[in-house]
């Protein structure tokens, strides 16, 4: 039976760690869903910057404007590229989360199987044992009746 409050330990501090995964996948997930929301709000300014621009070339707009509006589609362009980076490391620091969320994952269950079957194997003993104490028992009750 130690053996098995042992192991229900070892588990109960995989368990920690795998709540702690948890945690920490959360919220490098949260991460990269505020950064993703980032990069779509400015892929819908250029968007709506670029066809602005397209208006304002087919229509008889002035250079300062057209220039201006090529400039800010340019300033949007840069920012797109520096938030696609970040959404590219929080992407890959949440799949590492996740792997190690499932590693933890899999020690707990490890851990968790050893205990059952530590328990199912104890059950087996004792059955064994009370089958034993039971023939004994029966073995004694024949004899003291065949004595007679």
């Amino acid at each position: 039976m130690a053996k098995i409050s042992s192991l229900a330990k070892i588990r109960d501090l995989h368990d920690n760690e795998k709540q702690v995964a948890q945690r920490a996948y959360a919220e490098s997930q949260e991460t990269f869903e505020k950064i993703a929301r980032e990069l779509y709000s400015l892929l819908k300014k250029k968007e709506m910057a670029e066809s602005t621009f397209e208006n304002a070339i087919q229509a008889s707009t002035s250079i300062e404007k057209i220039k201006e509006q090529s400039a800010y589609i340019e300033k949007l362009t840069n920012q797109i590229q520096t938030v696609q980076l970040l959404v590219q490391r929080a992407r890959n620091d949440m799949n590492s989360k996740q792997t190690k969320l499932s590693e933890a994952y899999i020690e707990y269950k490890k851990y968790d199987k050893m205990i059952d079957l530590k328990k199912e194997e104890a059950k087996a003993v004792l059955k064994k044992q009370e089958a034993a104490f039971m023939d004994e028992m029966s073995m004694q009750q024949y004899l003291r009746q065949n004595q007679r």
